[in-house]
């Protein structure tokens, strides 16, 4: 059987643009064609997308690396590269998606958000492309753009419209079996639930006066859960995106606490993790009152909105529709979709200059763009480099970091020495 992974990493690489191409129209009677070097294609992206086909992360423990297709090189006769294909990669509905150092790169909560996740390296432009009145035959081009590669934490937050609350063994796992399809394991011992299990929820049949939620089984809490206890933090984040809450309290005589006190630990540990969560809509019920008999607890001393057996069927249908008439007006305040997916792009960089021992390096897509071209021993090519670099803005942040004359500068492959204009 499938394991539930909700914590997984994946390594994404777009593929790398074409190179431009360095060509010269050859053709009869034409003594001196001009460039005619086509472009080369775009490399593919890398684009993460959450999906209701995809219920875990379980693809990316074996299998994490995702790369897109290399764009073909341009031509003669200004014939174009074609692009890269680009790569969409599926992933669970409420999967966050984090740097290796933590920061969120984007929160893909419901189906056809994404992510551009590794952005394909931009095709060389041909050498047709730097006709200019004054250089009338370039022999140079621009090499594709290097597709965009690292690693990213993928992180699954459970999407339902019902989270159940409690203690290990309180019965969470046969009651959300009597009331959806869901068939999580079933055991008379703590801590059976390992990992959470979906269920829909149907009340009054598929019709247009039916209602359908669905509902989560959330391994068992101990005290200690919001400080990570028992792989609390694990457990607790998938309650975070719940409309609503249930929690159960065990009415068992033979149960380590008393339902007040399992109530008041629950709460506890929910307001430690995320003071919003006691804001929820939420049910209090007594659990296994079968098990309670003439000595069950009053609702009262608890807190509590009513009480079930799952084992029995004492309940269910009232909890049930109670719990549709919540879902439902939360609903209306917070609707599933309100807009068109989202399409995260992370924010285009310009260029950075660090000190590396006495090496002036300088990084940035704009500014290795503008270095990479076929020939650098060219002096059209050097010229081109000079004036472009100098549009950007590369020399004047070069002496604002302390640059002086005759200082090593590294920009991509390009190594030369800084001399300050007068």
């Amino acid at each position: 059987m499938a394991s539930f992974i909700d914590e997984a990493q994946v390594h994404v690489k777009a593929g790398d643009g074409g190179a431009g191409s360095v060509a010269f129209r050859r053709e009869a009677h034409v003594s001196r064609g001009g460039p005619d070097g086509g472009d080369g294609g775009d490399g593919g992206d890398v684009i993460l997308e959450a999906s209701t086909n995809v219920v875990s992360l379980l693809g990316f423990r074996d299998h994490p690396h995702r790369r897109a297709e290399n764009g073909v090189h341009g031509s003669g006769g200004k014939r174009f590269g074609r692009g890269g294909e680009p790569i969409v990669v599926l992933v669970p509905e409420g999967t966050v998606v984090h740097t290796l150092d933590g920061a969120v790169l984007a929160d893909l909560p419901l189906a056809g958000d994404r992510l551009l996740a590794a952005a394909g390296g931009r095709g060389g432009r041909g050498n047709a492309r730097f006709l200019t009145n004054r250089l009338r035959a370039p022999a140079f081009a621009e090499q594709g753009e290097i597709g965009e590669e690292r690693w990213l934490n993928l992180e699954l937050k459970l999407l339902a419209d019902v989270a159940l609350v409690g203690f290990p063994n309180v019965g969470k796992s046969t009651l959300i079996s009597r009331i959806s399809a869901a068939k999580p394991k079933i055991a008379d011992y703590p801590f059976t639930t390992l990992e959470p299990h979906l269920g829909v929820v149907r009340v009054g049949g598929r019709g247009t006066n039916g209602a359908e939620y669905t509902v989560a089984d959330i391994p068992g809490l101990i005290e200690g859960a919001s400080d990570g206890k028992g792989l609390g933090f694990q457990f607790l984040r998938h309650i975070e995106r719940a409309r609503a809450l249930v929690i159960l309290a065990d009415l068992d005589p033979l149960a380590e606490r008393p339902p007040e006190a399992q109530v008041e630990v629950l709460l506890s540990e929910l307001g430690k993790y995320r003071p919003e969560l006691l804001e929820r809509p939420r049910l209090i019920v007594g659990s296994r009152v079968d098990l309670a008999g003439d000595d069950a607890p009053d609702l009262k001393s608890y807190g509590g909105d009513m009480e079930i057996s799952a084992v029995v069927g004492t309940g269910l249908d009232e909890l049930t529709l109670r719990l549709a008439t919540i879902v439902a007006q939360v609903r209306l305040v917070r609707p599933s979709r309100s807009t068109a997916p989202v399409l995260h792009r992370p924010a285009a960089e310009g260029f950075s200059i660090e000190r590396v021992n006495e090496t002036f390096v300088v990084t940035g897509r704009d500014a290795v763009r503008a270095v990479a071209l076929s020939d650098l021993t060219d002096a059209d090519a050097l010229n081109y480099i000079h004036r472009r670099l100098k549009r950007l803005g590369v020399d004047k942040a070069l002496a604002r970091a302390g640059a002086h004359s005759g200082d090593p500068v590294m920009i991509g492959d390009l190594s030369f020495t800084y001399e300050p204009e007068d």
